[in-house]
């Protein structure tokens, strides 16, 4: 009860039950993908096509969300710019005065058409997923996909000032953890941020993921033995769970965000909408409160504020330290990557 208290006497920011503040909404806007990572997507004719809620309810939900303090929204998928209507919807968060952060992850490979117009829209920033540098390689994980084409969307990202512009590369053993030194020449020729992500065991990884895990502190170790030691970066603007360094000379940093190895729960300040249009207080949590069911029943603004607030109510404080527990319930596809 503290917590639908705070809302209705006016206080602009919520808390979950261990004092998180809750300011940050990742959206799924869809299922959908144009790549098959094998780590990602489920067997041939096993995966959903569904797209997350129409353009008007996101934006009410958003809207509502703004009122009781989120002021991050991160616009995720599957691949939410197989949606038709994202740029729409980044002109309408745009126009809501408490939302002081847009950003999109992508797989880049639809980036380059659609980058002009999402800068235009409002759009601050985005973060590129890319495990290989290698376009054999890309095609191997990702089940046929083009690396010229993701390239490409990095290249339009950086031209249009799209900052930080993140690349985030799961790294995993066996597969691509090779690359580690390539990818980190990419931050000393060019101003990318380069974050390496442990694999997660989420969907079809979740049986095998820990077999494959590279913790980040080996990651780290090997990119030091090449360049030395490496200098913190202050932390910035959606700078989330990853740790970031940089070495003298390079256009930008490394990053690592370790979610079995490290332990950031402490600080999590997210909850999540899922392209099945629930909220999810947890990534690792099956507990999800129905929101599109709500809206189809013409649910008005206030209800929709006791539902998220209900949701950051429900965040758990998290998952062991030094462990998850597999996600099977969902993909990360439908959760919002």
């Amino acid at each position: 009860m503290r917590l639908m208290r705070a809302v209705w006497q006016g206080v602009s920011t919520v808390r979950d039950g261990f004092e998180r503040q809750i300011t940050y909404l990742r959206v799924s806007l869809t299922e959908r993908c144009n790549l098959k990572c094998f780590y990602c997507r489920p067997a041939e004719g096993q995966s959903s096509v569904g797209d997350g809620l129409p353009l008007d309810d996101l934006i009410r939900v958003i809207r509502a969300g703004a009122r009781i303090g989120l002021r991050k929204v991160r616009l995720t998928g599957g691949e939410p710019l197989m949606r038709s209507d994202v740029v729409e919807l980044v002109g309408a968060l745009a126009e809501i005065p408490e939302i002081d952060d847009i950003a999109l992850t992508t797989n880049g490979c639809l980036l380059s058409s659609r980058a002009a117009a999402l800068k235009a829209a409002g759009l601050k920033r985005v973060n590129i997923s890319l495990d290989t540098l290698r376009a054999d390689r890309f095609r191997e994980i990702t089940g046929s996909g083009d690396w010229s084409r993701a390239w490409a969307g990095v290249e339009a990202a950086l031209a249009l000032d799209l900052h930080p512009v993140k690349l985030n590369m799961v790294v995993m053993r066996g597969v691509n953890d090779d690359e580690v030194l390539a990818f980190a020449r990419l931050a000393e020729d060019l101003p990318l941020h380069v974050r390496f992500i442990e694999i997660m065991p989420i969907g079809p990884s979740s049986a095998w993921a820990l077999d494959r895990l590279v913790p980040a502190e080996q990651i780290r170790q090997i990119i030091i033995n090449r360049y030395g030691t490496l200098q913190p970066v202050k932390p910035g603007d959606g700078s989330g769970p990853a740790r970031c360094w940089t070495v003298p000379g390079f256009a930008g940093s490394v990053g690592f965000i370790a979610p079995l190895s490290g332990y950031f729960c402490a600080s999590c300040n997210r909850i999540r909408l899922t392209a099945a249009g629930t909220l999810r207080p947890c990534l690792c949590n099956g507990e999800e409160i129905d929101l599109a069911g709500a809206l189809a029943r013409g649910a008005d603004d206030d209800e929709i504020i006791r539902i998220l607030v209900k949701a950051v109510a429900r965040k758990p404080q998290g998952h062991p330290e030094h462990t998850i527990i597999p996600v099977q319930d969902r993909l990360m596809s439908q959760i919002g990557g």
